[in-house]
């Protein structure tokens, strides 16, 4: 029988305190002696490396590199406290087969055994001993609540989406992000990307939310989830000074060109619904514009605001017809799922109304074009 003042065993220990994990610690008892193990921060628990031979024991646990100053050395007999003795040890061809500490996505770490160590009996029950240790590890080691809030949106729409004199994102869905990341208690970081990169980039975790004037449409509402919808407006037209079409059927008829932008719902519109005229696609809303303005497009399929807004820039080229042909509402994207977010977004959306941000809002970036509308007769956005 091994003598009391010789016996070892492996307590694996789990606790986590602020930014640091005691992780899988060792711990040797000895007759009168101490405890061993000291605290491990996370940034060196992926640095754990295989069980390998030592050079004064048969099979032993070594965990070479940063750690081996923090942690005992180890033994070849391990008795844990309240597990069956760990007998027989495990054999030298067969320590080099357990995979290292690893760290995982959304996890501080996990482990990982190679089937042919886990046929050891001895693995068999240190995999008892680990599996209750990650049982401890992992619930404290789920991720924190995100401090960073980060919202696309396309910084080519003004007064919506713009950037200022030091190229610093600004307009009404720039503040209405801001408003939202202090109503959620977080930092707002604004990605300017292309307005057809959106929803690709909400679905693939890059951004959180899109605030970029988006219509929530069927089509749109197959990739991601939208909130409740905070301004109202409508596809229109923007026609040459000179045109003689009064509606949107005298615009679908063989010879007539039709101008939308790559990804908006005018060019949803035109794909689906005008059959008959030619449509011309472009990246950018200055070029369709353009189009109508050179007199190589007959009408660009747009959004109330922007046509009110293009036809005050070309009085002498261009005439809109403000009425909608069809109506349509804004409104926040999140990712699929994300159950959770969407409803503080709708709270602060409804929040937000009732203190009058929304026609704050209005004020500081619409007011000509509110003034504007209520001669003309069409009742305002928000």
């Amino acid at each position: 029988m091994t003598p009391p003042d010789t016996k070892q065993s492996l307590r694996w220990a789990t606790k986590v305190k602020e930014q640091s994990v005691r992780a899988f610690s060792l711990s040797v008892r000895r007759s009168g002696g101490e405890r061993v193990g000291e605290r491990i921060p996370r940034n060196e628990i992926s640095r754990v490396e295989p069980l390998k031979r030592s050079s004064r024991c048969e099979s032993a646990l070594i965990f070479p590199g940063k750690i081996v100053s923090r942690l005992t050395s180890a033994a070849t007999r391990f008795r844990g406290r309240g597990f069956l003795p760990l007998t027989p040890t495990v054999p030298v061809s067969k320590t080099a087969l357990l995979s290292p500490l690893r760290r995982r996505r959304g996890r501080t770490s996990a482990l990982s055994l190679p089937s042919a160590a886990v046929k050891c009996c001895v693995c068999r029950h240190l995999v008892r001993i680990l599996c209750l240790a990650v049982a401890f590890l992992m619930p404290a080691c789920s991720p924190p609540p995100k401090e960073k809030l980060t919202v696309g949106m396309e910084l080519a729409y003004p007064p919506f989406e713009m950037t200022d004199e030091q190229n610093r994102p600004t307009g009404v869905s720039a503040d209405l992000a801001k408003a939202l990341g202090a109503y959620l208690g977080q930092t707002v970081e604004i990605r300017n990307l292309p307005f057809d990169g959106l929803i690709p980039a909400l679905k693939t975790g890059k951004i959180d939310l899109v605030i970029s004037s988006m219509t929530a449409t069927p089509e749109r509402a197959q990739s991601i989830d939208f909130s409740e919808p905070y301004l109202k407006t409508g596809l229109c037209m923007l026609l040459a000074k000179t045109s003689a079409i009064l509606s949107i059927e005298d615009l679908n008829q063989p010879g007539k060109t039709v101008a939308v932008k790559l990804g908006t719902t005018g060019h949803n519109y035109a794909v689906g619904k005008i059959h008959r005229a030619r449509v011309r696609v472009l990246e950018k809303e200055d070029a369709c514009v353009l189009e109508v303005v050179q007199g190589k497009a007959d009408a660009f399929l747009y959004d109330q605001m922007s046509t009110f807004k293009n036809w005050q820039r070309n009085p002498e080229k261009t005439r809109p017809i403000l009425e909608p042909f069809q109506e349509e509402s804004w409104s926040i994207g999140a990712r699929k799922g994300n159950t959770a977010l969407l409803n503080k977004v709708n709270q602060f959306l409804k929040e937000f109304r009732a203190k009058g941000g929304f026609e704050e809002l209005g004020n500081r970036y619409l007011k000509e074009q509110k003034e504007a509308f209520r001669q003309l007769g069409y009742p305002f956005y928000f």
